[in-house]
């Protein structure tokens, strides 16, 4: 049993680190299934890495509660409204999963869920992440040198406007609003229902194995015009309806069929829920801090090399060099 619950543990951290950051679960889940194997019944492990999710969710609920909290007596009506309306944008933003990833989900799971399509997608989108991010240094460069010269840079059409020159900017100045020009979102609450359906739409692209839902979308609010702190916290926020319902029915469904959890079982899903609930609250504060000073290059060469080692273990495998 103590091995047990050690092996549920390190799921658990994998579970907590992998949802959040822009690295692919699935990804990781497929080598640590490969190395760490539970002594469960099949129907268990299909509840348990779908219901260990919780523990994740909650996480967001805890670190976010007051500011997900519309009835919060600390707000006033204009703070409550504004929660409302960010509400609003989530259950926008979760119309396109809804409507495409839950009928695809299955066929995609049938015919794209194994490893090469995984290490294809750690790769892509790590090459994505490494493109967008070289461009966005070069547009903030651009927009810094045009502060410092006296213009506003107008990036997204190409021309430069003239500022009052009298009125010098301070370095901390120029940094804040070449940022503002970069990205026209950069608080949460500022998104609109157009860029929220947007981010839900690269919401659905995580259906494929290996994309990585926090990957898709905060690529997709990063194109749709947010910073990366904003585009985190929408992921963030998204991710509630669909994981805390799917791990819901999945938990309803293993309670009202047939099948009864073993002491053993018990023990693992506490452990695993317990773990990523912990993992996930310091891989949140990780990343908003993180990112709050650097960008996600770093993330794209993780799985550019997460992708290869995946396609390597397979290459190994089809060659029988594996035991």
């Amino acid at each position: 049993m103590i091995l047990e619950a050690l092996k549920a543990f390190f799921i658990g951290v994998v579970e907590g680190i992998t949802e959040w950051l822009p690295i692919s679960s699935t990804g990781h889940m497929i080598l640590v299934d490969e190395f760490v194997k539970l002594q469960v019944s099949p129907e268990f492990l299909e509840l348990f890495l779908v219901v260990i999710q919780l523990g994740a969710i909650m996480a967001v609920l805890i670190l976010y509660f007051h500011k997900l909290n519309p009835f919060s007596p600390r707000k006033t009506s204009v703070e409550k409204k504004s929660t409302w309306r960010l509400w609003g944008m989530v259950v926008i933003g979760c119309i396109p999963a809804a409507v495409f990833g839950f009928t695809l989900d299955d066929w995609v799971n049938e015919h794209f869920y194994n490893k090469v399509t995984v290490a294809i997608a750690l790769i892509a989108y790590g090459i994505i992440f490494i493109v967008l991010e070289r461009r966005n240094r070069r547009r903030l460069a651009e927009a810094k040198a045009a502060l410092a010269l006296g213009t506003v840079s107008e990036l997204t059409r190409g021309k430069h406007v003239r500022v009052n020159q009298e009125t010098a900017l301070s370095p901390e100045e120029i940094e804040e609003r070449a940022e503002a020009e970069l990205f026209k979102i950069t608080n949460v609450d500022d998104i609109d229902w157009k860029t929220a359906l947007k981010i839900g739409l690269f919401q659905v692209l995580a259906i494929i194995p290996g994309t990585s839902r926090s990957g898709s979308t905060i690529i997709g609010g990063m194109l749709c015009g947010c910073s990366r702190t904003a585009a985190a916290e929408f992921t963030f926020f998204l991710a509630i309806p669909v994981m805390f319902g799917w791990g819901v029915v999945k938990a309803a469904k293993f309670v009202l069929g047939d099948l009864v959890m073993t002491s053993t079982e018990i023990m693992v899903l506490v452990v695993g829920i317990v773990t990523a609930f912990v993992v996930s609250v310091l891989a949140i504060k990780f990343l908003m801090g993180y990112i709050k000073k650097n960008d996600f290059t770093a993330f794209g060469w993780y799985r550019i090399a997460v992708g290869i080692l995946v396609l390597g273990y397979f290459v190994f495998e089809m060659m029988g060099m594996l035991p």
